[in-house]
């Protein structure tokens, strides 16, 4: 990727990991690989952008199911851009402050696939950035059609090639 590259993680919140029937899908496999990339990202000195979900219910800022997952806590001076919707940029300051840092590229990776993960990338695309979908790093719940496998599949497949180049986590370089 040319230009300067922020690693954006969405959704990776404890509500995603608190339902006592409902388990993303290899759950704990793409939180590790989450985990890794953050890793690299921060090795290397790779801004980090946390989007938070805020909302009604589960999502109700100040909830313990609101916060950012334990396992990738926020450090001083990364950015948590909180959203009301599916869309990471949209009613958010996030593309003025990734314009202010002089970020073109996004590694995205987070939650759920089929909804803010595919909203974001496709509209970072129609914003200008270059982007890579980390194939193995996302993921989303069974569905009445599909289960949380199939889903990931097929978002790799529509949004990878298209809206962003798709790696696996082995392959990101920061």
């Amino acid at each position: 990727m040319s230009g300067k590259t922020a690693l954006l993680l969405i959704d990776v919140q404890e509500a995603m990991f608190s339902y006592p029937d409902l388990k993303l899908h290899d759950e704990e496999g793409v939180m590790e690989r989450i985990v890794s990339l953050l890793n690299k990202a921060r090795l290397a000195g790779t801004p980090v952008v946390y989007i938070q979900h805020t909302e009604d219910e589960e999502y109700t800022k100040g909830l313990a199911t609101w916060q950012i997952s334990s396992r990738i806590t926020p450090l001083e001076g990364d950015l948590i851009i909180e959203k009301p919707t599916w869309d990471a940029f949209h009613r958010t300051a996030l593309h003025e402050e990734l314009q202010r840092r002089e970020i073109t590229g996004l590694v995205i990776a987070g939650m759920q696939s089929e909804f803010c993960l595919d909203t974001t990338t496709r509209r970072a695309y129609s914003l200008g950035y270059t982007s890579v979908l980390v194939k193995d790093a996302h993921s989303t719940f069974d569905n009445a059609n599909l289960t949380g496998g199939d889903i990931v599949k097929h978002h790799n497949s529509v949004l990878g090639g298209r809206f962003a180049a798709l790696l696996a986590e082995s392959e990101v370089l920061f």
